[in-house]
């Protein structure tokens, strides 16, 4: 069965400058149920091109469709339409600092409109599921690194999205917790359907899951095969 393309890139310019776009001329797609890498030096534009996917960055030029969005010029609504099915992956794990575990992973939910039963159901199998179920009550500071991140995936696969965005997921992490958060994405991927997107300096070795590279180079996106 042909899966559906859910990213839709043509000719795109993206940048912070409108005449110094990073990301020049780039054509690509990703469809549901893929697991992409999007590699390439240091400042070469991976964390700009993250951006543009979840509707924070403006498009230059060219034609973006994200699940069905016309990014060209979004309306506010759809912006928040389309971060209703994406969950998002921060190397700095971009958790409240003054809220608990629990309600961190429950944020998505709790802007969704989800119930209090709901939410506290799908958090109590989340944070089972990464194995910190006993650190509920704690807060971000209270944790490792690799816990904060760990909770970063639980809250970013809350909301049951279509997508995944992670920037950068296990640059701070030491292995022991790299290899956690890999898996993690990788069941995601496998296990649930989800679209993966990341972008990373290193694929992990051994990957063992189908997944396509992006890699960028000079403003330009290619497939790496």
């Amino acid at each position: 069965m042909k899966r559906e393309v859910i990213v839709a890139a043509e000719k795109i310019y993206l940048g912070y400058k409108k005449e110094e776009s990073v990301i020049k001329n780039a054509s690509f797609q990703i469809r549901e149920k893929e697991f992409v890498f999007i590699s390439g030096p240091s400042g070469s534009g991976k964390s700009t091109l993250l951006r543009s996917l979840y509707g924070d960055l403006e498009l230059y030029g060219g034609i973006l469709e994200i699940l069905g969005i016309d990014m060209k010029n979004p309306k506010e609504n759809e912006i928040d339409e389309l971060r209703r099915h994406i969950g998002i992956v921060f190397q700095d794990y971009k958790l409240i600092k003054d809220w608990n575990v629990e309600k961190n992973v429950m944020l998505p939910m709790i802007i969704n409109g989800y119930s209090k039963e709901i939410c506290r159901s799908q958090t109590s199998k989340l944070l089972n599921h990464i194995k910190l179920s006993h650190k509920a009550n704690n807060y971000p500071l209270e944790l490792s690194g690799g816990e904060q991140q760990r909770v970063a995936m639980a809250r970013a696969l809350a909301h049951n999205p279509i997508m995944i965005l992670a920037d950068e997921p296990t640059g701070n992490l030491d292995e022991h917790s790299s290899e956690i958060i890999w898996n993690l994405l990788r069941g995601a991927n496998e296990q649930l359907g989800i679209s993966v997107v990341v972008v990373t300096h290193r694929i992990p070795e051994l990957w063992g899951v189908h997944c396509r590279q992006l890699h960028i180079d000079k403003g330009e996106i290619y497939e790496v095969s």
